[in-house]
């Protein structure tokens, strides 16, 4: 029976379904983990107010108690604690954000629970999310507006006037970075027109009269918009809230740096998942600050897809073109199957491998090049001649390149020949027959090339450290100025995003929980991807299903 049994093939049946049901579990179990970790960073938790005394002085401490875990006492006890009158083996310790990071040497510390005297979630205890500093924590004692003292519903007068803040330091942050900043790129471009001019020895007195009354109405123009900046600015500053912190002192917060407050202590569920939704809005809205440790992802989210999209439009072309040749012009020798070979072997390269040559060739070769031949009046800043999005692109194309190869002719492979014998029966050129029917039923496998191709351009990182991802970018590589697509520029990408937060931070604790959050946003950004190429593909397979029969 045994023997029977391992004959007809379902041990391996049963196997193989097992290992693919372990794999699957495992991918989501991690996905989960890192969803968990990463998105309830987001929800209101409790602030608690502990009483401390022991082997620390006595003191008061407000925060939200991140983990906990537990210590050996004896650990405790080489660290210089005494825990003499302790007898447990091990010790329990709260991690605690205290926020408030310009009066507290750490914003977040860990406390013992021998320490804690009493511990407490008082009501009207308020977060206020801050564009600079961190979280403060305290109690409202007073909301300043326009000099006065708010005496009827403070609370409620309050959350408008942190409403009435934030939209006017936004308006203020758009004319900056759209009228303000346009100016100041119109300016930059009449400089370099000029020494353009100059080089070329065409600066006459009339051009240069011309692009001197440019620049008079350009700063004319100016002095508009900054009049404006500076009222949005002087309103946003004109009111206050005091606060009453943990160490018993009343401090004053202009709200024109508060973006948020809330009362967790006193919100019921629906209002905490309502903040929870709004601050995940956020995260994927804002900018980042704070070294990365505070506010959003967007321009790394923007950069990911531009690139992931550019990188797309270059590699699909050049390999789907290699492939044509290679399955239907090449000879059949040794040549075309080394060829074939090095095309493979190509896609076990190190990754930073590519980045050096992307750096050493696009960056320095080529785009050095370009910048003498056509932005000679830039020198010697470089245009092209520096990392950015474009060459970016190109290396991951070169990297993502063999992928792409292989499986279109793996599609090509699979098309019997009888079509092409058909085709050219019927009076069809080679041409003709290649890319009226062969290419369109290959399509469905250079879309999985494409795929792939995708999946692992996105998670990239060591290549794009060389030749175009930083830390901050101060703009995208697309805005409301010409040419609209600036692929000279340096981007931010979600993989080094994590990277650096992760390991270059100076508050690893706050840190930590952006790290998962990224991550999450990264594997969403990859499926969401992926989905729409595979519901192209798909699409593709239904529409030429016919040309297969």
């Amino acid at each position: 029976m045994v023997k029977q049994w391992f004959k007809s093939g379902s041990p391996w049946i049963w196997m193989t379904g097992g290992a693919v049901s372990i794999s699957l579990i495992s991918v989501i179990g991690l996905l989960a983990m890192i969803a968990w970790k990463g998105l309830s960073f987001f929800w209101p938790s409790q602030v608690v107010e502990l009483q401390l005394e022991g082997s620390v002085p006595k003191q008061t401490v407000i925060g939200e108690i991140y983990d906990r875990e537990l210590v050996p006492k004896t650990r405790l006890e080489a660290a210089g604690y005494d825990l003499s009158g302790y007898k447990d083996e091990y010790v329990e310790r709260l991690l605690v954000k205290t926020g408030n990071r310009e009066y507290v040497e750490l914003d977040f510390r860990w406390v013992l629970s021998t320490d804690i005297q009493s511990q407490q979630a008082p009501e009207k205890l308020a977060v206020f999310e801050r564009s600079k500093n961190g979280n403060f924590y305290g109690y409202v004692t007073k909301v300043i507006e326009d000099g006065k003292v708010v005496t009827e519903q403070p609370v409620e007068r309050l959350f408008e006037l942190v409403e009435r803040a934030v939209d006017l330091n936004e308006e203020a942050l758009d004319l900056q970075n759209s009228e303000i900043g346009h100016i100041n790129y119109e300016l930059e471009r009449l400089r370099l027109r000029e020494r353009s001019y100059a080089l070329d020895n065409e600066l006459s007195d009339e051009k240069l009269a011309e692009l001197n009354a440019r620049r008079a109405e350009l700063k004319e123009e100016y002095k508009v918009f900054e009049k404006r900046l500076f009222e949005l600015r002087k309103k946003a500053k004109r009111d206050q809230v005091v606060v009453k912190d943990m160490r018993g002192e009343e401090v004053t917060l202009p709200l024109y740096q508060v973006l948020d407050v809330w009362f967790p202590n006193d919100m019921g569920f629906f209002a905490k998942t309502a903040h929870y939704i709004v601050q995940i809005g956020k995260f994927i809205s804002d900018d980042p600050r704070e070294a990365n440790t505070e506010g959003g992802v967007f321009p790394a989210i923007f950069g990911t897809v531009f690139m992931v999209m550019l990188m797309a439009v270059i590699v699909t072309p050049f390999g789907v073109v290699a492939a044509i040749y290679l399955h239907e012009y090449a000879a059949k020798n040794a040549i075309t199957k080394m060829i074939r070979i090095a095309v493979i072997n190509l896609a076990g390269v190190p990754s930073i491998v590519y980045g050096v040559f992307g750096l050493g060739f696009f960056v320095y070769m080529l785009g050095g090049s370009i910048d003498e031949l056509f932005y000679a009046e830039a020198a010697p800043s470089p245009v092209f001649g520096t990392p950015g999005v474009i060459w970016s692109a190109l290396t991951l194309a070169i990297l993502t390149l063999p992928v792409v190869i292989v499986s279109t002719e793996e599609g090509l492979s699979r098309i019997p020949s009888s079509v092409r014998h058909g085709s050219l029966a019927l009076g069809a050129t080679k041409a003709e027959t290649l890319w009226k029917i062969i290419v369109p039923m290959a399509s469905p496998a250079i879309m999985t090339g494409l795929i792939l191709a995708v999946a692992r351009a996105a998670g990239e990182v060591a290549p794009l450290m060389l030749v175009g991802v930083v830390k901050m970018a101060p703009t995208l590589p697309l805005d409301g100025n010409f040419p609209y697509i600036h692929l000279d520029r340096k981007f931010m990408h979600l993989g080094f995003h994590i990277y650096d937060v992760g390991f270059q931070s100076p508050n690893v604790e706050a840190a930590r929980p952006l790290v998962y959050a990224t991550a999450f946003l990264l594997v969403t950004v990859i499926i969401a991807l992926n989905i729409t190429a595979i519901g192209i593909r798909n699409h593709l397979r239904e529409k030429f299903r016919a040309l297969e029969n």
